[in-house]
């Protein structure tokens, strides 16, 4: 049986679900031809914004996964359970406070900065060095595959933000498309994470 429980899936599940439907939604509900490629997705949360309820539920909802599936993702070290839920938290912030028409928030970018760091770090600090001691030697160590995935999905997330900050900071074209892949990729790992953590059995003697 897994130490981690089924509520953390759905969590994690919902991560994706809310960022990448709620975009959708919002952009066919924008009336002014709304750019993907071009703008970002903070534009249909934006104050201003056409039915940025929308997209305002769907960060909400995003934050709040986050959060939720770093509770239940006890398999993970505290480190990157720490990080996980601070890009949740981050999420949260930068829906309470919006961009504004005329120009961005200074709290609303910074939230984000933090988000989207957060959310591209913690897995490198997800897998644990030691896991409780058992008789089974197998279970004294995370498989060397396991940390190597791990930092290798790290470093595309970490080149994935860098390369929308690259857009974002240079006024380049693709600064709504370099986000929404940077995004949609932190929303999906911790649901590989949590997918994976489910199909290990959880250490005898643990309770």
């Amino acid at each position: 049986m897994s130490a981690v429980p089924r509520w953390a899936l759905l969590s994690a599940g919902g991560a994706p679900l809310f960022l990448i439907g709620g975009w959708t939604l919002a952009q066919a509900a924008q009336s002014d031809g709304f750019d993907p490629v071009r703008q970002t997705i903070s534009a249909l949360a934006a104050t201003g914004a056409d039915h940025r309820w929308i997209m305002t539920i769907g960060l909400a909802g995003l934050g709040l996964c986050h959060l939720t599936t770093a509770l239940g993702l006890v398999s993970a070290a505290p480190a990157g359970r720490g990080l996980l839920a601070l890009g949740g938290l981050a999420t949260v912030v930068l829906v309470a406070f919006p961009q504004n028409p005329g120009g961005g928030s200074t709290t609303h970018a910074v939230a984000a900065g933090v988000a989207f760091g957060a959310l591209a770090v913690w897995p490198a600090l997800a897998v644990p060095r030691r896991t409780t001691p058992s008789l089974d030697r197998e279970h004294r160590h995370p498989p060397a595959p396991v940390r190597r995935v791990a930092l290798t999905a790290a470093a595309l997330l970490l080149g994935l933000v860098g390369w929308f900050g690259v857009e974002f900071f240079t006024d380049g074209t693709w600064i709504g498309l370099t986000e929404r892949l940077a995004a949609a990729a932190e929303a999906g790992v911790p649901l590989a994470a949590v997918l994976v953590s489910r199909r290990r059995p959880k250490p005898s003697g643990t309770g």
